[in-house]
């Protein structure tokens, strides 16, 4: 499904907050809130947006994050399926870079992470893995632009099939309410007890639930539900976002790029998530300092961002890979209904 400009108005307000009121879009839209409605409505029953509460990885005890590229011998599918059958992978591609297969892990410590490193190497065909281990997430195309919540974050994501930065709000059958705060200022994580999970899976299924369907879901009233979504949202735990088809919104070149730079990392990370077209950047060690997702419509677009990366103040090399076939992307978890 193409979007047309109204579409395209309507997805940029659904990834600015995920739960926008009906009454809201259509007074920034400047159409009825039935027309607005009927819009949003379409949009989700075509598959092209889907709105959904990502949930931090540390919520569910995350701890441990890994970008692995795969030197393979013949065919990378393969290997490729290997991986994606892995509950611990995220994300998998094949590549038409020097590695065959690339895969995002998360898992919940170090132990955790090396079992999955033998797995990955005994996968058909897989000569050797080389290993960047994400210490500081920067940018995520489905977070804020910074973690708050953890200085080891339990993310990382390259240009995938779906773009969209997020921010939560309010409950989109309620009237419009000031927008929750965008960055949460959070040094640690909340505790979060069996009602949080529940509350987080149903968001994780279906971002615009109601506050009344997720009351009753909670066996909870409306304004104690309210509560404890709103402080999931606060905090960090979740955020809600559209998440859409990158073909509706003319995504036409996803890239993988790995940075080597002289000194610290993290300034050259901070400098990479401010450049156009840049959707996601961590700061690690391993196979190189800095990694970088990249969503261009065209050549020429990728290009200037791949030569605005090399131009930046202290990265000395440069290597991409380009995302030929997503074979997975999930950021969901194993959360109660």
């Amino acid at each position: 499904m193409k979007l047309d400009a109204f579409d395209a108005a309507l997805v940029r307000e659904l990834q600015q907050d995920g739960r926008v009121s009906y009454q809201r879009l259509a007074e920034s839209l400047g159409v009825s809130r039935e027309a607005a409605r009927a819009r949003v409505h379409r949009l989700l029953e075509s598959g092209t947006v889907r709105v959904v509460g990502i949930v931090r990885p540390w919520v569910v005890g995350i701890g441990a994050v890994a970008h692995v590229s795969l030197d393979v011998e013949g065919p990378g599918r393969p290997a490729a399926e290997v991986a994606a059958a892995r509950p611990a992978s995220s994300f998998v591609s094949c590549t038409a870079g020097a590695r065959a297969v690339v895969a995002e892990l998360r898992v919940a410590d170090e132990a955790a992470l090396e079992r999955e490193f033998a797995v990955l190497r005994s996968a058909p065909g897989v000569r050797g893995i080389e290993v960047f281990r994400c210490t500081r997430l920067v940018r995520d195309a489905y977070s804020p632009a910074t973690d708050p919540a953890a200085t080891d974050p339990a993310g990382a994501r390259e240009a995938g099939a779906e773009v969209a930065p997020a921010v939560p709000a309010t409950d989109p059958a309620a009237p419009a309410a000031p927008a929750v705060p965008a960055a949460p200022s959070v040094e640690r994580p909340p505790a979060v007890d069996e009602v949080d999970r529940t509350l987080l899976g149903l968001l994780q299924a279906d971002g615009r639930a109601s506050f009344a369907a997720l009351a009753e879901r909670v066996g909870l009233s409306q304004p104690a539900t309210r509560a404890r979504v709103l402080r999931l949202l606060q905090s960090g735990a979740v955020h809600v976002t559209g998440l859409v088809d990158s073909r509706a919104v003319g995504v036409r070149e996803a890239v993988g790029v790995g940075l080597t730079v002289r000194g610290g990392a993290s300034a050259a990370a901070a400098a990479a998530a401010r450049l156009p077209g840049i959707n996601y950047v961590a700061a690690g060690y391993g196979r190189f300092d800095v990694v970088c997702g990249v969503d261009a419509s065209d050549r020429p677009a990728l290009l200037a961002t791949l030569d605005a990366l090399r131009a930046s103040a202290g990265v000395v090399r440069l290597e991409s890979w380009y995302h030929l076939e997503i074979v997975k992307e999930s950021y969901t978890y194993d959360l109660p209904l």
